[in-house]
């Protein structure tokens, strides 16, 4: 069956960066857009997470999630990444909505955090739900590689954990991301299936990200390597506290997702290794590009939780 080129959708997480920039190619790509929001305006769906499920939907052909939980925090996962999507589910089926495009995340590949078995859990739902679905697992953000331009601007060292080569990424820009979700509507070889991408070029380590910067920037490289060990001790202290502290307990499992992302490449898992190859690209913005504009001015990251350093 070949998927109509003009669709009513729905977006659930738009007011995300990446929410914003899908709902842009959306409606850049000729779909009516409509955006579930707490309170909004025309054209907005206004309901609370725990409404979801109470939505309807009827009318709309396509469901796009951009939602996730903003800490990855285990009660905040389970509540957002899990539950919140499972209500998602059951509205698209109540209102007849024939296909589901959901964001997820490339690390679920291998799920050592809460988040990751939240995400991976809702995606089997998905996939055996019936419904015509496309889970699409981004690698690198370029807002989640930002967090360290001011600090090398005011010319501190860029901090990386051993030599900064052990891990790697392809990272995606917003609106490429977002242009690529839009295609998962009409491109029907992207239906039914689970969806890794990257952005376009070769793999970048942390060293080669932080050597971009001082490149750009003018400077002589400046690293300061952290080990491992130092991660997982203060990992050790807050789960300690965390037996008595249901802030430690989050507090450890940030520490933990910081760790993941220090010790594990953003590329496709064939089981034995990262493999760079088998990793899609997609899009034309670059790093470099995104390091530039920070640099000049042009544009302006609000980190939020993806504020690491």
């Amino acid at each position: 069956m070949k998927a109509p080129k003009s669709q009513n959708v729905v977006v659930f997480g738009a007011t995300g960066t990446i929410g914003q920039a899908t709902v842009r190619a959306l409606r850049s790509d000729g779909h009516t857009v409509a955006t579930v929001v707490r309170s909004g305006r025309d054209g907005d769906v206004q309901a609370d997470v725990a409404e979801y499920g109470q939505l309807d939907l009827s009318g709309y052909d396509t469901v796009v999630s951009c939602l996730a939980s903003r800490t990855g925090a285990p009660d905040d996962a389970w509540r957002i990444d899990h539950d919140a999507h499972q209500d998602i589910l059951a509205a698209t089926f109540k209102g007849g909505v024939q296909h589901f495009v959901l964001l997820s995340a490339l690390c679920v590949q291998k799920p050592k955090l809460a988040f990751q078995r939240a995400k991976l859990a809702f995606e089997g739902t998905l996939q055996a739900s019936g419904l015509t679905y496309s889970i699409v697992r981004p690698t690198a953000f370029f807002k989640s590689l930002s967090g360290q331009v001011r600090r090398v601007q005011e010319g501190k060292p860029f901090l990386i954990f051993g030599d900064g080569q052990g891990t790697a990424c392809k990272p995606i820009s917003d609106h490429d991301l977002g242009r690529y979700l839009s295609l998962c509507l009409t491109d029907t070889r992207l239906h039914n299936k689970v969806l890794p991408i990257g952005g376009p070029g070769a793999p970048i380590s942390p060293r080669a990200q932080g050597e971009m910067l001082f490149d750009l920037l003018g400077l002589e490289p400046n690293f300061r390597s952290v080990p491992i060990w130092v991660m997982d001790g203060i990992i050790g202290s807050l789960r300690i506290g965390g037996s008595v502290s249901a802030r430690l307990r989050a507090k450890a499992e940030l520490a933990r997702i910081g760790r993941y992302y220090a010790t594990e490449s953003m590329l496709v898992w064939d089981g034995v290794r990262y493999d760079a190859a088998a990793t899609p690209s997609f899009g034309c913005d670059t790093l470099q590009e995104h390091y530039r504009a920070m640099i000049t001015g042009e544009t302006t990251v609000d980190l939020g939780d993806h504020a690491v350093f």
